[in-house]
């Protein structure tokens, strides 16, 4: 790959747009699993007990393995481990192609999970590297490539005529490892440049004891808990909640669903420059907290107000998740892969377990109590005021 010269700021555009299509790239392939959930369920006579544990061999892989990877790659970096991510991809889609029984069909999907964790810590790095300084912008040009990639999986599902044509999407992941061969050369090169040395001097150079960034850490997790479970409530229920509700018809629904959706997209993309601009710690307040009075009037409001207000609440809460991501980076200076690991593996996390309880309270009481109650999750965000001021640290 021809080196990289930085653009204006100091950021490598190139490099962060590649990294961005393999986050797409990475997340179509995540999102694809669901849509052939039901040839599954046909072709080896499952349960839906069965079908959650498909779903929960691919997150615990995810979510548990990315702060391990993390871990390992900041001791020691490995940039072609990018493509590997991607090899694991291949091996869990044809495994999962040709599986002649249950067992193989767990084991694909836990191959996908582990692509997905050796993803995202290097990828993440990758992008703060490429940052220039801009690390916000690098974030939200990272993590916007994974909100396409979620959108764009379903679409493709369409294609999809039986458990065997699931092999032709392994070409997927096989433009991903191009890529990230491609990256990983910018990756070694910038390592062999600059040695891992800058890391370590940043990380002494913190100013916080270790007590006070371990509780830091535990406020941004509690924040996130806010975050994604009530993402997960709309995300996984939201057309129930409108056809319970307003009675509508599937595909209107459905097309509520996309102005959320949409929302989620355009917030992940301004959460991180504004961030950079007005501090990541003023994002994360108006981001969490801010949401609260929209998600408190959507329980009550008409199907018009409903859907105006999940613009708002889409755009809002998800600008918080770069803003997070960079602030506990900088909480750790020298622990990106740790840290990244540790955040995208519990989003990971949050998302699967939200979407789990939050069923289980549905059927135990209703759709639209589920909503009354996941209104005051935003209020969480009143620990913010346990973080510390880094902008000020710094000065």
């Amino acid at each position: 790959m021809p080196e990289s010269k930085p653009a204006a700021g100091g950021a490598v555009f190139n490099i962060l747009v590649v990294v961005s299509i393999c986050h797409l790239l990475n997340d179509v392939v995540q999102s694809l699993l669901p849509a052939i959930y039901p040839t599954i369920k046909a072709t080896f006579h499952l349960d839906f007990a069965q079908i959650g544990l498909i779903t929960l061999s691919t997150q615990l892989t995810a979510s548990l393995l990315q702060p391990v990877v993390g871990h390992a790659m900041d001791r020691k970096p490995a940039p072609y481990s990018l493509v590997w991510g991607m090899v694991s991809m291949v091996g869990g889609l044809m495994a999962l192609a040709f599986a002649p029984r249950y067992a193989w069909v767990l084991a694909a999907a836990a191959l996908v999970g582990i692509g997905s964790a050796i993803f995202h810590p290097e990828s993440s790095r990758v992008a703060r590297m490429a940052s220039g300084g801009r690390h916000g912008l690098a974030q939200s040009l990272f993590q916007v490539g994974g909100n396409a990639g979620q959108s764009i999986g379903p679409l493709l599902a369409g294609f999809i005529t039986g458990q065997r044509s699931l092999a032709l999407f392994a070409l997927v992941p096989m433009v991903g490892m191009v890529l990230q061969f491609r990256v990983g050369g910018w990756y070694k090169a910038r390592l062999v440049g600059s040695g891992h040395a800058h890391d370590r001097h940043e990380r002494a150079h913190s100013g916080l004891s270790t007590g006070k960034i371990r509780a830091s850490i535990a406020v941004l997790l509690a924040l996130m808990f806010s975050k994604f479970f009530y993402l997960a409530s709309i995300g996984s229920y939201y057309t129930f909640y409108l056809i319970d509700k307003f009675h509508l018809p599937v595909r209107h629904a459905q097309y509520c669903l996309f102005v959320f959706l949409a929302s989620v997209a355009a917030g992940t993309v301004i959460g991180g420059p504004i961030g950079d601009r007005i501090g990541r710690k003023t994002v994360i307040w108006c981001s969490i907290l801010g949401v609260l009075p929209f998600t408190l009037i959507l329980p009550h409001a008409s199907f018009f107000w409903t859907v105006v207000l999940t613009f708002p609440i889409g755009l809002i809460l998800a600008s918080a998740f770069p803003a997070i991501i960079v602030y506990a980076q900088e909480l750790m200076p020298g622990r990106v892969g740790l840290v990244s690991g540790l955040f995208f593996g519990f989003a990971f996390g949050m998302g699967g377990l939200g979407a789990a309880v939050l069923g289980q309270l549905a059927d135990q009481t209703s759709i639209r109590f589920v909503y009354q109650v996941c209104a005051f999750l935003p209020a969480i965000g009143l620990l913010t005021a346990l973080l510390p001021n880094l902008e000020r640290k710094k000065a």
